[in-house]
């Protein structure tokens, strides 16, 4: 089987209901994003960070995946298929793809503010202030802050690399260091880009497919083309 990797991002999740801070002049559910997505707002306001994030975990709980990531998790059938997600759901595993790496996190698991290895799954229950891990220390949200390391990439670069096809869905191709991926991905592999706006960033790229539709409607197009075509 041929190496399919993919890389998701907020448009993908956009189409099952979870909106992201990037659909609001910088707000993100009403919240700047310095108040609920940086360590300094967690320190500032730890109450005010567990409360948004325990919304955004029951909203993700409740979601449901689309056509788009039904799509990516039947393609497993033709190929070997890493998906590599910006997003903080679970929407591609609900879809039932299974190799699925999170850059930025996962809102379903927490972890000890002093031990990052010390992680649990929670589901779409919620956490609070005074809510320990097994070390005795408050728990936060598995979650890759504004600021904050980004462990997950250099996995995610290897990924890449190894790609005979490379697909770029719903993301703009400029948040970093997730845009840098493509960098990483072989001349010899072919290249596509789902998303009903092409990026600006993405005239920096040659060989690039474009399939100027949502999600929902353009990886469903993109899957039968693979299949014909590389399976």
């Amino acid at each position: 089987m041929k190496k399919l990797v993919v890389l998701t991002g907020a448009g993908i999740s956009a189409e099952s209901g979870l909106k992201t801070f990037r659909d609001s002049d910088g707000l993100w559910e009403n919240h700047k994003i310095e108040d609920v997505a940086t360590p300094e707002g967690w320190h500032k306001n730890p109450e005010l960070v567990l409360q948004f994030y325990n919304e955004r975990r029951a909203k993700a709980f409740e979601a449901q995946p689309n056509a788009g990531h039904q799509a990516l998790a039947e393609l497993e059938k033709y190929f070997d298929v890493n998906i590599i997600t910006q997003n903080v759901d679970n929407l591609h595993e609900k879809a039932g793809s299974t190799q699925v790496l999170h850059l930025h996190g996962e809102l379903s698991k927490v972890r000890s503010i002093k031990n990052e290895k010390l992680i649990k799954d929670i589901g779409g229950d919620a956490i609070y202030w005074g809510d320990l891990g097994e070390d005795g220390h408050q728990l936060r949200p598995h979650i890759v802050w504004f600021g904050e390391m980004v462990p997950m990439i250099e996995p995610a670069a290897k990924i890449a690399a190894d790609a005979d096809v490379f697909v770029v869905v719903g993301t703009s191709l400029q948040v970093y260091p997730a845009a840098g991926l493509i960098h990483y991905v072989g001349s010899h592999a072919a290249k596509f880009l789902v998303d009903p706006y092409i990026p600006e960033a993405s005239s920096n790229h040659n060989n690039i497919s474009f399939i100027t539709e949502t999600a929902t409607v353009g990886v469903p197009q993109l899957a039968q083309l693979l299949i014909r075509e590389y399976a």
